[in-house]
């Protein structure tokens, strides 16, 4: 029988997956609440390119119910498993579309900032965007989930199958170039002289 949607919403991840896996809609829906987005966004900060992340998060989101039959509880968070295969499946795409540079800025969404300000804000995340894209994958995958997706190193050496060490080093060495490669930009972009 399935749960009420509202109950669901207080279901630990792992539990919900369980459910799905036994037959609740409802847990479906729950989970797709919760984690499409967020396959989306990694995607779409991974690969620079609206349409392929969609694509991508639904690939995710595909491969999350395929699993959750055979999901055993305890190995791992949902949210890790996720943010590893998107990731994995981010880079793929990379390496098949290597040399090939990022088709369109990222769109910034309404609000109330002005025309000028919506501008800045648009060229620096294309600046961002196309910064990343020339890092390593591994680089660009360790960066993204720490400071664009605010996951702690532990939660990243697990997403990525890595030591913490790695991921200190890689998110070191990322931001490092990233830096690099935005230097000499800042009045360009919009900061100024300082």
């Amino acid at each position: 029988m399935d749960m009420a949607f509202d109950a669901l919403g207080e279901v630990s991840d792992e539990t919900l997956l369980v459910l799905y896996g036994n037959g609740d809609e409802g847990a479906a829906r729950a989970l797709s609440l919760r984690f499409a987005p967020l396959a989306f966004r990694v995607a779409y900060r991974m690969l620079g390119d609206r349409a392929e992340a969609e694509d991508l998060a639904q690939e995710a989101m595909l491969r999350l119910w395929k699993i959750a039959p055979e999901w055993r509880a305890g190995e791992a968070k949902v949210s890790t498993w996720l943010y590893r295969v998107v990731t994995n499946l981010a880079t793929d795409r990379l390496r098949r579309r290597r040399g090939v540079g990022l088709d369109e800025a990222p769109e910034v969404p309404d609000g109330a900032a002005s025309a000028l300000e919506q501008m800045i804000d648009a060229d620096r995340a294309a600046a961002l965007e196309a910064a990343l894209a020339q890092l390593p994958a591994r680089q660009r995958q360790a960066v993204v989930l720490r400071h664009l997706e605010g996951l702690s190193n532990p939660e990243i050496a697990a997403a990525m199958e890595i030591g913490v060490e790695a991921v200190e080093s890689l998110t070191a060495r990322g931001k490092r170039a990233l830096a690099a490669l935005l230097a000499g930009r800042r009045e360009e972009l919009g900061y100024g002289h300082g």
